[in-house]
């Protein structure tokens, strides 16, 4: 009757271990992004946390400097006319282009540029497909 206790106590402990730590990993994977009108909204209550926020890089915005190491961007809302200039240091992605969707990670300064770690180029959202070749009679 003693071992039985044992084992059911041990294995509740062993459960209860891996949930929790189940249910860490998957609070911390899971991070939502904000867009630049609602981290604009916040005002200063996000300056100095780290928050990831999405917005299309502006055309002509981009500055690259220190062997292409320094990038140097405004992303704005689809919807408004309120920006955030961002400044990335670390590899570019080649995915990266001037009026692209982009979301970058870091922290807002209280000057309000923003202080990216992460740099995650988002793929354009319109896809078109090529148009049909006309084929000659009897090709495949």
């Amino acid at each position: 009757m003693f071992k039985n206790k044992k084992f059911l106590i041990g294995g509740l402990v062993i459960f209860s271990a891996i949930g929790f730590l189940g249910l860490k990993s998957f609070s911390g994977a899971a991070t939502y992004y904000y867009t630049v009108t609602e981290v604009l909204a916040k005002g200063n209550s996000v300056y100095g946390d780290n928050v990831r926020v999405e917005g299309v890089v502006l055309e002509g915005s981009e500055k690259r400097e220190s062997a292409g190491r320094l990038l140097k961007f405004i992303i704005s809302d689809n919807e408004s006319t309120q920006s955030i200039p961002v400044v990335y240091n670390g590899v570019i992605p080649d995915t990266f282009k001037e009026g692209n969707p982009v979301v970058v990670e870091g922290v807002l300064n209280s000057d309000g540029v923003f202080q990216a770690t992460t740099l995650m180029p988002k793929c354009p959202s319109k896809y078109e497909a090529e148009a049909p070749e006309a084929k000659q009679p009897g090709s495949y």
